[in-house]
């Protein structure tokens, strides 16, 4: 791998997190590491579960539940800056090909850590690290500086009639 790129995956619709799973799993079968990190969530949803099996991948979770329909807590804040301290060191460790920052544009959006920080992780990481970064809201200042966007549109989902996450499916 010569140059690490910018991924980002955004948008209303379901698959973000799915795709960038989607991705570590296509590093790792090429021998990379990677490190997949989660903001905001907190439980050991099904994929993580499977995800721990591998020893080429390092799981690492800063939040405690998902609070998305309420505001955050100090407690929140606290957790995810401390993981993206964290995070900063362990890209720079250059031990990892890939890394996944599942729910990041989150994490700013609600101003868990500030989008400069994140900017910092990112423009520091080694030159051969993939990034691939997740969740709604991608602030302009990601969008402009990444290498790749998707956005992932809701058109319809059963949400919207009541069905709620199924495990093995959503969670």
């Amino acid at each position: 791998m010569n140059k690490g790129f910018l991924q980002v995956y955004t948008g209303n619709g379901k698959g973000k997190t799915t795709a960038a799973i989607g991705m570590a799993i296509r590093a790792m079968g090429a021998g990379f590491r990677v490190l997949f990190v989660q903001f905001v969530k907190g439980k050991e949803y099904s994929e993580i579960k499977e995800l721990k099996k591998n020893k080429l991948i390092t799981i690492c979770q800063y939040g405690r539940r998902c609070f998305i329909k309420n505001k955050p807590k100090q407690q929140d804040i606290e957790i995810a800056r401390k993981g993206l301290k964290k995070v900063e060191r362990l890209i720079k460790s250059n031990k990892y090909k890939v890394v996944i920052l599942d729910e990041a544009t989150i994490a700013t959006n609600f101003k868990l850590f500030d989008i400069k920080d994140l900017l910092k992780v990112i423009n520091e990481r080694p030159k051969d690290c993939e990034i691939i970064i997740t969740g709604r809201y991608a602030p302009k200042e990601l969008i402009d500086i990444a290498d790749l966007v998707t956005e992932m549109k809701e058109i319809k989902h059963y949400y919207s009639k009541g069905i709620k996450a199924r495990k093995g499916i959503e969670m």
